[in-house]
């Protein structure tokens, strides 16, 4: 494990850990759009496990694996920023979204229509259908809940964090984070429910799902991106 200088062999414990490299990219890849490689968090990752290498120090008592997937983990984040893979008017027009879906759902009791959403943002059906098709590609979590450096500084995800320092990795897998997720799943109108089992559960494309319901991809994508924000809305509320 150590050379003679008692440093980290590099070839030793990047033959270990490309594992936990090619792990934390299939977690990370599960919340971003379908427009980000999952090699290229890996190469990236790679390199994050490289330096954690080069700059690990056993006296600072922390255990090599926690101390690199923070290291690999960062530098896929870096790499998300530099690239803007998602661009500050999508992000905007999602959080507008969705606020619009909270504000509904507090007032309504109910999952709003999308008529109702469209009237909330002050625009026409057909005016909202189309910017839900232009932020193509939401998720659940975004970007900025990955990493802790969002806008709102008491996001969902927070609320579920047991320490500052906890790893969002481990938030996830929150027996209360996954019970309110259950939950607000269940309160999707019908035809969003299938989407998201087949998109999610199922491992199905967006066209695979269109076929299947018989509607156009365009409209599955539209229903995609309005179920994520109804369930992001729902979450605050937890």
């Amino acid at each position: 494990m150590y050379t003679a200088k008692g440093t980290l062999n590099r070839d030793d414990q990047l033959r270990k850990y490309s594992p936990l490299v090619r792990r934390l990219a299939h977690h990370m890849i599960a919340k971003l759009p379908p427009s980000v490689e999952i090699d290229d968090l890996i190469q990236v990752g790679m390199i994050g496990l490289t330096e954690a290498i080069a700059r690990f120090e056993p006296a600072q008592g922390v255990q090599f694996e926690t101390f690199a997937s923070q290291r690999i983990r960062g530098a896929m984040i870096d790499e998300l920023r530099e690239g803007d893979w998602m661009s500050r008017g999508s992000r905007k027009s999602q959080k507008d979204i969705e606020g619009a879906v909270h504000r509904l759902q507090q007032k309504l009791h109910r999952a709003p229509l999308e008529s109702e959403i469209a009237k909330e943002l002050g625009m026409t059906l057909v005016d909202y259908q189309s910017l839900l098709a232009k932020v193509r590609g939401t998720q659940l979590v975004y970007l900025e809940d990955i990493s802790g450096h969002g806008d709102d500084e008491d996001s969902f995800l927070d609320r579920h964090m047991g320490e500052t320092d906890a790893e969002p990795s481990a938030v996830l897998q929150d027996q209360r984070m996954r019970t309110a997720l259950v939950a607000a799943i269940k309160v999707l109108p019908d035809r969003e429910q299938q989407i998201m089992s087949m998109y999610y559960e199922h491992d199905m494309n967006l066209k695979e799902i269109a076929a299947v319901l018989g509607v156009t991809e365009s409209r599955i994508c539209q229903l995609h991106s309005q179920s994520i924000a109804r369930l992001r809305a729902k979450l605050r509320e937890h």
